[in-house]
């Protein structure tokens, strides 16, 4: 099943949540979103629920990216303190669809310092929090489409297929450093993950009248 997580709270506030409402239920969930993002968070439910979360997860996913040009911010996205970029220039709508081409396909990714990527045992966030800098590797990802739905300077607005694995974040900070005008992820919603979509997932509140239904 598929809960729709509004902007604040973590994914796992969500499961706990779940778990609230089904009295306990061994419960699970598959991607996490960011507590800035929104959208689809896919959800196990019980022994058999959680034990197939491990497929959902490697599951193709889509995405509504808002990236601020111009700056770049420690977390790359909203909540990390912002730095402007020197530029010359706003980038033009050609250099934009240049520097996005670039990204589609099988790409190598560092995550941000700022996710939950272990290094030596430890999640990255955790040094990042105490003001040291974990020396991430870079990953394989894919991204298998992206559509500009809109640019307005300092705002470009996507649409963005993946497979599994891909932080939109280090997405939103790599197309900034590629226009050189640096960039961090100031919104994201997640639409699809499989065949779950935004549109029939559940809030919280209608998961838990139709579990009291049961």
């Amino acid at each position: 099943m598929a809960i729709y997580k509004p902007k604040g709270p973590t994914s796992n506030d969500i499961v706990q949540d779940v778990k609230r409402i089904t009295g306990g239920e061994k419960v699970g969930h598959a991607g996490t979103l960011d507590p800035l993002a929104e959208g689809v968070l896919v959800i196990g439910i019980g022994r058999e629920g959680t034990k197939n979360l491990g497929i959902e997860v490697k599951k193709e996913k889509e995405y509504l990216a808002k990236i601020k040009l111009g700056e770049t911010s420690t977390t790359d996205d909203e909540e990390g303190e912002k730095e402007k970029t020197e530029i010359n220039r706003e980038p033009s709508r050609i250099e934009i669809d240049n520097a996005v081409k670039k990204f589609i396909g099988k790409i190598k990714q560092v995550p941000p310092i700022y996710s939950a990527i272990k290094v030596g045992g430890k999640e990255a966030y955790k040094f990042a929090r105490q003001g040291e800098k974990p020396v991430l590797l870079e990953r394989d990802a894919e991204i298998k489409e992206i559509e500009i739905l809109d640019y307005k300077w300092p705002y470009l607005e996507l649409r963005v297929v993946t497979g599994p694995g891909v932080y939109i974040r280090a997405l939103a900070r790599d197309i900034g450093k590629e226009l050189k005008a640096g960039g961090y992820l100031a919104g994201l919603k997640r639409t699809r993950v499989g065949d779950f979509t935004a549109d029939k997932a559940l809030s919280l509140e209608e998961f838990k009248k139709e579990y009291s239904k049961k």
